[in-house]
C-alpha cells in the first residue's frame, strides 16, 4: 500500500508541475490565449478553474504524503537488512559455541599458557 500511495503522490505531482506552468504570473497563462470574451469559461472563468485545479491537487500531495507516512513499513517488520542478517547469524554462532573458519583464524595460538605447563 505504501508504494500505492508514493506512486500516486508522484503523479499527482507531476499534475500539478503543469498547471502551474500553464498559469502565468499576473494572471495571464491559460487564459491569454482565449482572446474573445464570449468563451463557456471566458477570462475569469479560466482562472478560477486553474486555481481551484491548483489547490487540489496540492492537497491531495498533502494527503497522499501523510497516507504514505502512516503506511511506511515498521522497522520491527520482515524487512532485514544483509547487515542485519550477518549480525543475527555472528550472534547465532557465538551462543551455539560454533566457531566459524574466520573466527578459528583470528583468535590466537594458546600454546603455552599455563594450562598446559602442568
Amino acid at each position: 500500500m505504501y508504494v500505492v500511495f508514493i506512486v500516486l503522490t508522484l503523479i499527482v505531482a507531476v499534475l500539478l508541475i503543469g498547471i502551474v506552468l500553464i498559469q502565468k504570473s499576473k494572471g495571464g497563462g491559460l487564459s491569454s490565449q482565449f482572446g474573445g470574451g464570449n468563451q463557456v469559461l471566458g477570462v475569469r472563468g479560466t482562472n478560477s478553474f486553474l486555481e481551484k485545479a491548483t489547490w487540489t491537487l496540492a492537497i491531495l500531495i498533502l494527503v497522499f504524503s501523510v497516507a504514505s507516512a502512516y503506511t511506511l513499513p515498521k522497522a520491527g517488520s520482515n524487512i532485514r537488512t544483509k547487515t542485519e542478517n550477518t549480525t543475527a547469524a555472528q550472534g547465532a554462532n557465538k551462543f551455539n559455541n560454533q566457531a566459524t573458519p574466520a573466527d578459528k583464524a583470528s583468535t590466537p595460538a594458546t600454546k603455552g599458557t599455563p594450562a598446559d605447563a602442568k
